[in-house]
């Protein structure tokens, strides 16, 4: 089985992906972007494991966009706990380390450590792994990197500190992606879905998006997320992403006829089991 991440080896979409499928062949990609493209166009992958959302900086950009464009669904989730690991080549001090480099959103979730060694510049970096991966690679003797102490293994870095994280309450929801024929064939075995994700669009009248909210409450249907993004080559339109917690197994399908009674376009996403709130904490 190839799975599709967004990254490289040792990254949180790979610890994501042994949470979720146990030891897998991983197919690296630069962008998310091209990890869509990976499977649900050239089908080069039968899987694809993508953060969604973050407990500290929300939604990531673009991901519920790509999921509507390319026609494929969610069949799993996870929580996974982020942590931080400032990492070296083998035989670099703390002391000699000028640049770190990471990923924008991790250098950002790691200010304390910053505030603390002002002489530190932050460097941004395309994946927090890839960054250790460089600093190895070149066997850097001023560079270090921020990442999971996983890609410490993966790439025989040495960590020079721990818990870089500025809240140790930093989560990251993952989804496992599939395309729809194999959706129940990747689905985990185990307990029914009780979580729906569902796009949708709202005529322009006054309380359209009331009307249709209410409708899930009376369905049971319990809102967890709910973001627009506005449609290409429609200005001032937009697409309606919602997570629903179901009322009780089986129910979805109730839930999104509901929603059709007020939408002009409803599109599921995906239906699957929800990750326990503080998983791998």
């Amino acid at each position: 089985m190839k799975v599709a991440i967004q990254g490289e080896p040792g990254s949180n979409s790979h610890l994501a992906t042994k949470e979720l499928l146990g030891e897998v062949e991983l197919l690296s990609c630069a962008l998310s972007a091209e990890v869509f493209e990976a499977l649900a166009n050239s089908r080069t992958a039968d899987a694809a494991v993508l953060p969604v959302e973050n407990s500290l900086h929300g939604a990531v950009a673009d991901h519920s966009g790509l999921l509507l464009e390319h026609g494929v669904v969610a069949v799993a989730e996870l929580s996974l706990r982020i942590r931080h690991a400032l990492q070296a080549a083998p035989g670099v001090p703390l002391s000699a380390v000028r640049r770190v480099l990471s990923h924008p959103v991790a250098l950002s979730q790691c200010r304390r450590f910053f505030a603390e060694h002002p002489g530190v510049q932050a460097v941004p970096f395309y994946d927090t792994a890839g960054a250790v991966k460089h600093v190895v690679a070149t066997s850097a003797q001023d560079a270090a990197a921020i990442a999971a102490p996983y890609a410490a293994e993966v790439y025989g870095a040495e960590i020079l500190a721990t818990n870089l994280e500025d809240d140790p309450l930093n989560f990251t929801r993952f989804l496992l992606l599939a395309r729809p024929e194999d959706a129940e064939r990747l689905r985990p075995a185990g307990a029914p879905p009780n979580k729906l994700s569902v796009a949708f669009d709202l005529p322009h009248r006054p309380g359209s998006l009331v009307g249709a909210l209410s409708a899930l409450a009376a369905a049971g249907a319990d809102l967890t997320r709910i973001e627009s993004r506005p449609v290409p080559g429609r200005p001032w339109e937009y697409i309606f992403f919602i997570d629903l917690r179901l009322p009780a197994p089986g129910t979805a399908d109730a839930v999104l006829e509901a929603l059709r009674g007020h939408c002009g376009r409803v599109t599921e996403l995906g239906r699957y089991v929800a990750a326990a709130p503080l998983a791998n904490g």
